[in-house]
Order: C-alpha cells, then structure tokens, then sequence
C-alpha cells in the first residue's frame, strides 16, 4: 500500500510538472518569438536607413553585399539579402542559365519565406514587415519606390532588404525543465515513500485493532500515532474510545442480565412455592398464599411490561400524542393514584401544585408514566414523606418529586438515568423492575425535556428527581385538558406485601 501511495504522489508529480513544463515552454517560446521579431524589425529599420530610403537610388550593388555579411556575421543570422518581391507577394529569383551563387541565395530566401506571402504582399505596398516562417522568424523593409525589371513585362517590383533568423528554440529550457522535473520525481518518490509509510503503519494498527475488536477482544488498543498528524491520533482516539464504550456497554449488559434474571427468579421463587403448598393441602391460610401469587404474577407482568416498553423507546416505534396539556393536572392526577398505597406504608404525600397554567406540548398520557415512574422510585427510598411539586423556573416548566430517604453519592448522579446501572444505595423497601428511570429519560427526550437528579434534595437527606419541559408557545388555553390522562397508578402500584420472602439483596436499582 505505502508504494502504491508513493507511486500515485509520483505519478500526480509528473502531471503538475507536465502541464507546468509545457505550459511554460510555450509561453517561453512565444516570448522569444515576439522579441525576435521586434529585435529584427529595429534593425531591418536601421539597415534601410543605411542602404537608401525608399525616396532616393539605392547604392551601389558592390556594397550591398559586404554591408549584408557583416551583418548577419554579427547578428547571427540566416540570411540577410536585399530582394525583390512582385505584386503576388513571392520573392523574384533573377533570371540567368547557371544557378550562380547570388541566385541559389534568392531562391533559398524565396524558399524559406514561401508560408509569408501575405506579409510580403504588405511589403510590396510599401511597408516595413516581420512575420514567422517554418522553424525562422523574418523582417524586411523597402528600398526604394517601385522598379520594373528591364525586360520584364510582368510588372513593377519592391526592393527590399530582408532578414531571417532562426527560431529560438526552447531547446535550454526543456534541458533545464527534464533535469528539474527529474530531480523533483525523485524527491517525491522518496518524500512519498516515507509519508506513505507513516501513514499506512497507524492505518494498518488500526484496522487490526479493528478486526480483534470484531473478533470479540474488547482489550485491543491502536497505539498513538506520531504527533506530527493529529488525525490519525484523532481515529486513534476515537477507536479506542468505541472499544472502551463497547467494554462498558457489555459489562453493563451483563449486569444487566443479572438483575434481570434475579428480578424474574425472584418472583417465580414465591410464586413456585405458594402453588405447591396450595396444592400440597400444606397452606395454612390458602387466601394469603393466592394473593401472594397474584402479586407475583402481577410484578412479573411490569418487569416483562417495561422490558417491552424500553424496547420500543429503542425502536422508535412507541406512539406520542402531542397536544397543549397543562401539567400541573397530570401530576395531581398521577400522584393521588398512588396515595392510597403510600398511606399502607405510611408515607405522606405532599403535593405542591399551582391550580393551573403549566402549560406545555406533551403527551398527557406519557406524562403520567414519567410521574409514576419517579414516584414508586421515590416510594422504594422514602423514609416518611414524598413531595410533588409543579412551577416555573428560567423559562422551563418543571415537575418535581423528592423523597426523604437516603441520599445518592455525587460520583453516580450523573448515572442515575442510564439504564443497566446498578447503585449501592439501600432503599428501605424494595420494589419495582429496576428500569423506571431509564424509562423515564427516554419518554422525556422524545417530548423534548430534560431530567436531573439531585441529592441531598433538602437538610442533608433524599433525593429529588426533576422533568423540565419547555412552555407551549401562543397563549395558555382557558380549559384544562386532563380528561385524556390514564391514571398509571393502578398498573404502578407497588408490591410491598409479597416482597419481605424473597428481596434480600445488599443493593438495588434506581427504579
């Protein structure tokens, strides 16, 4: 993988390099091009000068030629030669029977200005022209006015004097660009090769990281990368970080499990027990053994009940009826469904509710299940009295249900609401599944609040459990809408009656 990702670098390189290379090349080439041909217009302007204007006789041929030659000798050139060109534009080749040396010459200029013939037309019209030929760049200038050849019925021509020179070529250039992008490839190779691999090695620890995580080997760690690349130090990170949650999340399964079976061997234990002695003729009162059972059954019924309800809250597919309830009235309504059972374990219910205007978008009959939830948890922990209250605080409605028994140690408040998580607090009674305020903190984000615990809830003692809801928007309606609200107490009752032949263990659930 490492040299595959250095030859992609390579090759990405060599792309850039490409494109710069030629591109640079032709923008050179054009450059020396157009400065070629203004340096020869400028002295094609001087060499008229000095060879006769185009008003006056032109000098003697016998130093025409040794002014040309010194010129091009000095100059570099191709050729430079004084012609004559026809109203065609072609250059004219004088006539004779052997190809003398003057006459190859023309005919070697004809030859190299053949693709020029327009600009030649506009020399022939009087004017100084430059122009570009194959491989050569070219500029010349009149002489004189128009000349008709003695014998020469075709018409006038132009003198002229014309000079040529070769192309520059970017032929440096293009050495300098291959040595250039050679050395430039070899460095990225090896530049390549080496980020590659400091690349590629974090990747490769974490995808075996991975694969034993997969595997089932929740201890396997990737091992930081180098600081110089903090995002891979980031999926370092966060990979352990998963592995670390999933470590968590099955420790939690598995006491979980285990509270869950005790919770069901429990009440199967009693119920066992009664039955046969029912059956056996061994009950001394069969009344009080058959209550018993019912209480069982109906306690086994609310464990499988809020395993079934927190499986839906994962689905996503429990049902929410929102509308404007105020919930001042849920809450009255839910708290004196569970007075009557905290009057038999001489508990006092204190409620503190304004007669209305807690008005908000809820579901009146999830609403209800949160206050029952929170108070059969408080019931397990009470001491001797519950309070309910209702208000308004920093713009959020609140619902509030405190308890007077034990209080919570600061390191689990944060926990309180997870499910699957176990307290070492002791409560004075035991009842319950052990999943209510998991239930509780799933139905009130669905509904858009928020809950808190908080402990010592007042004078160093309880625990005090909060729903804050935000206010429904627009103005309060004049009518209470509790005509809907299910009173969840009757199927929250707790069992206190069955539960002192079995509940002994040293620690508990928050519900």
């Amino acid at each position: 993988m490492s040299r595959r990702i250095a030859l992609v670098m390579v090759a990405v390189v060599a792309g850039a390099l490409l494109l710069a290379g030629v591109g640079t090349l032709v923008l050179v080439d054009r450059a020396n091009t157009a400065s070629a041909r203004a340096q020869l217009l400028h002295q094609v302007h001087v060499l008229s000068s000095s060879l006769g204007t185009g008003v006056g006789t032109p000098p003697a041929a016998a130093t025409q030629p040794e002014t040309l030659r010194v010129v091009r000798s000095a100059e570099h050139l191709l050729d430079a030669r004084v012609v004559r060109v026809d109203a065609a534009g072609s250059v004219v080749v004088p006539g004779g029977n052997l190809p003398t040396p003057a006459v190859q010459a023309t005919r070697n200029v004809a030859h190299r200005l053949r693709l020029a013939r327009p600009a030649l037309v506009d020399l022939y019209r009087g004017e100084a022209v430059s122009g570009t030929g194959p491989g050569l760049v070219f500029a010349a200038a009149p002489l004189g006015p128009l000349r008709r050849l003695a014998g020469d019925a075709s018409g006038p021509v132009r003198v002229a004097v014309v000079l040529v020179r070769a192309t520059p070529g970017a032929g440096i250039g293009l050495s300098y660009l291959l040595l250039a992008s050679g050395a430039a490839l070899l460095v990225a190779g090896l530049v390549g090769l080496r980020l590659s691999g400091a690349i590629t090695r974090p990747l490769r620890s974490a995808v075996d990281a991975t694969r034993r995580i997969a595997a089932g080997d929740l201890g396997a760690v990737v091992p930081p990368p180098p600081a110089a690349y903090p995002e891979l130090a980031s999926l370092a990170d966060s990979i352990n970080t998963m592995t670390a949650s999933l470590a968590r999340s099955k420790d939690l399964e598995r006491q979980f499990l285990l509270a869950v079976s005790h919770d069901l061997r429990t009440p199967l234990t009693s119920i066992r027990g009664f039955a046969e002695a029912i059956a056996d003729g061994l009950a001394p009162d069969p009344v009080h053994a058959a209550t018993v059972v019912s209480a069982e059954a109906r306690r086994l019924e609310r464990l499988v009940g809020d395993l079934l309800e927190l499986a839906r809250l994962d689905a996503q597919s429990f049902s929410l009826h929102l509308q404007v309830v105020d919930l001042a009235d849920v809450a009255r309504v839910s708290a004196e469904g569970f007075r009557p059972t905290l009057a038999e374990l001489d508990i006092n219910l204190v409620t503190s509710l304004p007669p209305a205007g807690l008005w908000a978008v809820a579901d009146p009959d999830r609403v209800a299940q949160v206050l029952a939830n929170l108070l059969e948890n408080a019931q397990k922990f009470a001491a001797a009295e519950i309070s309910v209250e209702g208000y308004r605080e920093g713009g959020r409605l609140v619902l509030r249900v405190a308890d007077d028994g034990p209080g919570i140690d600061p390191s689990d408040l944060p926990r309180v609401f997870e499910r699957m998580y176990t307290s070492l607090r002791r409560p004075a009674r035991q009842a319950g599944t052990g999943l209510g305020l998991a239930i509780v903190a799933e139905l009130a984000s669905a509904m858009g609040a928020t809950v808190t615990a908080t402990s010592p809830a007042r004078e160093g003692i309880g625990t005090a459990l909060a729903v804050s809801f935000p206010p429904a928007p627009g103005p309060a309606p004049q009518e209470p809408r509790s005509g809907s609200v299910r009173t969840w107490a009757a199927s929250r009752a707790p069992v206190a009656a069955s539960s002192s032949t079995s509940e002994g263990t040293s620690t508990s659930r928050f519900t």
